[in-house]
């Protein structure tokens, strides 16, 4: 956040100081810029490339950067107001809504402003993200065989084979297709087993960004309560059969937002119910590696599990890399892989190849398991830091349950809380929390809220935040 924060306000001041330069003039050499402004040479590069982008600066290698020259006069803004006729014009009749809610995604996705601490973020912080094994990665991967080729529309048969390893059980290779990121998994997956206008039987609270997948795909999602050992079966044999649904979607595995893991005994019988309904079950497996080090051994996928097909499973390498590094994994059996494939196939095409091979590259190498050893240390200590502030300085907010993986905590806030208020106070104070409405698809049973620990830059960080979020309560509630 410290790095963002330095290319902008260098940003700014160069963007101030180019009237100093006739249009075509040369600034100053990047190593004079480093030196006046006492700053980075990444941030004077990032610095310049934004005022590239913007029109106002020309960078020629091995030359320097240069005022560009002036711009032509500017073009009229055209009259785009047709459009709002072309884009509702017999709405109500749609089966898939034309307009998309992404509220509850971008607010784990847009950046808080400069000196905000991030207890909203849904990603590492950067210290905690293997940036230099990655770029070894990506640099052995440049220079494999063929690496800039076309990949196999299922993906690399190598990594296939590694994913169909972590999963377990039967699962092999030729069930597995490479995908770009968890969310893109859960697109096409949704959208192959479920028509618009079907139920979805989701687990209550989710994960705001499947909800606006549902809902962008015409479903209508229909909440299963869940408790500290994750969704109750009874309630779930109950949906299936008052609303016919043919699909249920859950994250079994430190549950976003919850961080319940479904308990040994239920494991079973939510595959019983799903296949006695004739329906499937999207298992979303999104942080298991990120678990915490006093988690002790984790349960296997259900897909291990599931010799019939019912589990159609969604494994990504994202969260324990880095936002940008979006390669992850769809597992199915049976006819339902092609309808997998063939979605895939026509909204992406591919994987683009390097970024296969940079996998690869990555979790074959020795800084793999080096990396998730220290991201389990990391997590555990900014967990327990979060929690103990929480407790001495916040008691008035109820924490029923430390996961031991994940990155976040889910909080219930006193009766009568103004949920909305408070977010809006906490950014005033200078911290930026999720509220919990968005994760909810029908109405909530009470204010929540959800406490990233791994977006910010350590226990010194943690502590502030909720010394900031402490003063933020003390004008709402």
């Amino acid at each position: 956040m410290q790095e963002r924060s330095s290319v902008t306000e260098l940003a700014e001041r160069l963007r101030s100081e180019l009237d100093r330069y006739s249009p075509g003039g040369k600034l100053p050499s990047s190593r004079a810029l480093v030196d006046r402004f006492r700053v980075s040479p990444v941030t004077v590069s990032r610095a310049l490339a934004q005022l590239a982008a913007e029109g106002l600066v020309v960078t020629r290698p091995g030359a320097g950067a240069f005022r560009a020259q002036a711009r032509g006069t500017a073009t009229a803004a055209g009259d785009t107001s047709w459009q709002e006729v072309a884009l509702s014009a017999d709405g109500a009749v749609d089966l898939v809504p034309r307009s998309v809610d992404a509220s509850g995604v971008l607010v784990s996705l847009a950046a808080p402003p400069p000196g905000v601490v991030e207890f909203n973020g849904g990603y590492l912080h950067p210290t905690l993200q293997p940036e230099r094994a990655m770029s070894a990665a990506l640099a052995r991967a440049g220079r494999r065989p063929g690496a800039w080729g076309r990949p196999p529309t299922e993906g690399l048969p190598e990594l296939r084979e590694w994913f169909a390893r972590n999963i377990g059980g039967a699962v092999t290779a030729a069930e597995v297709l490479i995908t770009a990121g968890g969310q893109s998994a859960l697109t096409t997956a949704l959208r192959a087993l479920a028509p618009p206008g079907a139920p979805v039987l989701v687990e209550s609270p989710t994960y705001p960004g499947m909800l606006a997948i549902a809902r962008s795909a015409g479903l209508r999602p229909v909440p299963v309560p869940l408790d500290a050992d994750g969704v109750k079966p009874a309630l779930l044999a109950d949906a299936f059969r008052a609303t016919g649904a043919r699909l249920f979607v859950c994250q079994p595995l430190f549950q976003n937002p919850t961080g319940a893991v479904l308990a040994p005994e239920r494991r079973g019988e939510v595959l019983r119910i799903a296949r006695e309904a004739g329906a499937f079950v999207v298992e979303d497996d999104f942080v298991r590696r990120l678990v915490h080090e006093d988690a002790g051994p984790l349960p296997h996928p259900l897909a291990a599990d599931d010799p019939d097909g019912v589990v159609v499973h969604v494994s990504s390498l994202t969260k324990a890399t880095s936002p940008s590094f979006r390669v992850s994994a769809l597992a199915a059996r049976g006819p339902v892989l092609e309808r997998l494939r063939a979605i895939q196939v026509v909204d992406t095409f591919f994987v683009p190849r390097p970024l296969q091979e940079a996998a690869l590259e990555l979790v074959g190498s020795p800084a793999w398991p080096r990396h998730l050893r220290t991201i389990a240390t990391e997590l555990k200590t900014r967990r327990d830091t979060m929690t103990a502030a929480l407790r001495l300085d916040l008691p008035e907010l109820a924490l029923p349950h430390v996961p031991s993986g994940g990155y976040h905590l889910w909080l219930r806030l006193p009766d009568g809380a103004d949920e909305p208020a408070l977010t809006a106070a906490a950014l005033r104070a200078g911290v930026a929390i999720t509220p919990g409405r968005p994760y909810f698809s029908a109405e909530p049973p009470a204010g929540h809220l959800r406490l990233s620990f791994a977006a910010v830059a350590g226990p010194q960080e943690i502590q502030e935040g909720v010394r900031r979020l402490r003063a933020a309560c003390r004008e709402v509630l």
